[in-house]
């Protein structure tokens, strides 16, 4: 993201981020995983090397992986809810880079324009 210099500008930039951080529909932090693992039924064709597969949530709480079984039926719906959680944490990110910017060049313009001290 290039960030211009004028603190009026940034401003401009930082604004419309704000304005799309309204969640588009549901959001969910995580990342799905896909794993392969035996059910441990005797007879099963898990048993012989084929394991059954599924698709899990996977999120760490207070530093540790939680995992969520998610059904085929919800995991595109799932997909766009991590998506669009995604998405939202890129704007927040960005307009806290515009913030840091917008601070420096304040400080910036406030050292150029104050009179200089005469020792």
């Amino acid at each position: 993201m290039k960030i211009p210099e004028h603190p009026t500008l940034i401003r401009r930039m930082r604004d419309s981020r704000v304005k799309q951080l309204t969640p588009r529909g549901p959001v969910l932090a995580g990342s799905l995983v896909q794993i392969a693992k035996h059910c441990g039924r005797p007879g099963c064709h898990c048993q012989r090397g084929q394991k059954h597969v599924g698709w899990y949530l996977t999120r760490t709480v207070a530093g540790k992986t939680q995992t969520t079984y998610v059904p085929l039926t919800l995991l595109k719906e799932v997909q766009g809810w991590i998506q669009e959680y995604h998405r939202l944490k890129t704007l927040i990110a960005e307009i806290s880079q515009l913030n840091r910017e917008l601070i420096r060049t304040e400080v910036t313009q406030r050292q150029r324009s104050s009179p200089k001290s005469s020792s």
